[in-house]
């Protein structure tokens, strides 16, 4: 083995030195494209064969090696950026993809890995845009990148506060894994509305963290006995901690309806600045024919939080379910331009729309809406 990677370095600088533009003294400029050629189809061959043979290292640098002979293969860019973030060298990885992308922009993997390199970078805000786009471009039948990919959306959607947004990627992970261990902890941040990264849990709340997902887990398996279980065990534990009253309320409202509510005034009582439950008790009011109290919450919502689609979209559906068609779907439509991509949006202006005699706007939400879940389909 030493030997041949001795034989095979000597053909490295030999090779660096044809390359160069003064190492060919003598030679005519055929001779030297000839040469070329004949370098870097050796060069393909031989870090072919080391990536199959898994010496990872021997095949990066004659990637490394070929790509200096000839930038414009894009093959040997994705082994090598591929072999890079396998050996957890994401710098390198992502300064490869980034050139790989601007010849492929179409290639949902190369943006995956990209957004998986920056990650590791805590370039956050661009790797979240980057897997995105690969989500949106497609990542074919790679199960395993597919995974990865959604799980690292979930979690950077969590540090942005987009915690339902989180949810939403979340929960379908859980339907279809059979191996759920590793989005405990994404699940109990998101339903604790904690803004950290699984990595920055503190060790005094990871118990807690680990808790509100494996309950949010168990209400997803229909073991509602266990979940319960776990609620008061939280609440037992950490009686003043935000979001423990609004998850375990949340959950009984589907149960027992007036001990949801009673939980959800508890949270709103020791997290006075916190919307999530405010907007869950309007919703349960808003069911309940309760439209005034219902009102008062979302307002206080969008007080709090104007730029936030979930207060809008809420305070909307509480004004169009008191008549109010005119001031409702104003709001409904802020939050429509302020998420785009969320459907219950989309179906609450369709009705409004609809109600209020608009033809033209509610058909144009019913298209969006069938654009939208077309898309999550083939996602």
């Amino acid at each position: 083995m030493i030997a041949t990677r001795r034989s095979l370095l000597a053909t490295f600088l030999g090779l660096a030195v044809l390359a160069s533009p003064c190492g060919a003294r003598g030679q005519t400029h055929n001779q030297v494209a000839k040469g070329n050629a004949s370098g870097f189809q050796q060069l393909q061959t031989e870090a072919d064969r080391a990536r199959n043979e898994g010496r990872d290292d021997d095949a990066i640098r004659l990637y490394g090696y070929a790509l200096a002979l000839r930038p414009g293969w894009q093959e040997g860019r994705w082994y090598r950026s591929t072999l890079l973030y396998e050996k957890e060298r994401f710098s390198e990885a992502r300064d490869d993809l980034r050139q790989f992308v601007a010849v492929e922009p179409q290639a949902g993997p190369g943006w995956a890995v990209l957004g998986l390199s920056e990650y590791q970078t805590r370039d956050y805000d661009r790797a979240l845009d980057h897997l995105r786009k690969a989500i949106s471009l497609g990542l074919g039948d790679r199960k395993d990148l597919s995974q990865s990919v959604f799980y690292f959306v979930a979690v950077l959607l969590t540090r942005d506060e987009l915690y339902d947004n989180a949810m939403n990627v979340l929960i379908p992970m859980v339907k279809s894994s059979t191996q759920t261990d590793i989005l405990v902890e994404p699940l109990g941040l998101a339903a604790l509305r904690l803004p950290l990264l699984p990595k920055e849990i503190p060790a005094d709340r990871r118990e807690l963290v680990q808790m509100a997902g494996r309950a949010t887990l168990a209400v997803e398996a229909q073991q509602l006995a266990e979940a319960e279980a776990l609620f008061q065990r939280m609440i037992a534990e950490y009686p003043n901690e935000p979001g423990i009253h609004f998850l375990y309320g949340a959950f009984l409202t589907d149960l027992r309806p007036e001990e949801g509510i009673r939980e959800l005034q508890r949270e709103i009582a020791i997290n006075p600045a916190g919307i999530s439950a405010r907007l869950r008790l309007a919703e349960e009011l808003m069911k309940e024919g309760k439209l005034a109290e219902a009102l008062a919450l979302a307002e206080q919502a969008v007080k709090l939080e104007p730029d936030n689609s979930g207060t809008r979209l809420i305070l909307g559906e509480v004004l169009v379910a008191k008549g109010d068609l005119a001031k409702g779907i104003q709001e409904l439509e802020k939050a429509r331009d302020q998420m785009p991509e969320r459907v219950r949006t989309h179906w609450a202006l369709l009705r409004a729309y609809t109600e209020a005699g608009r033809t033209e706007d509610a058909k144009r939400e019913k298209e969006t809406i069938e654009s939208l879940i077309s898309t999550a389909g083939r996602q």
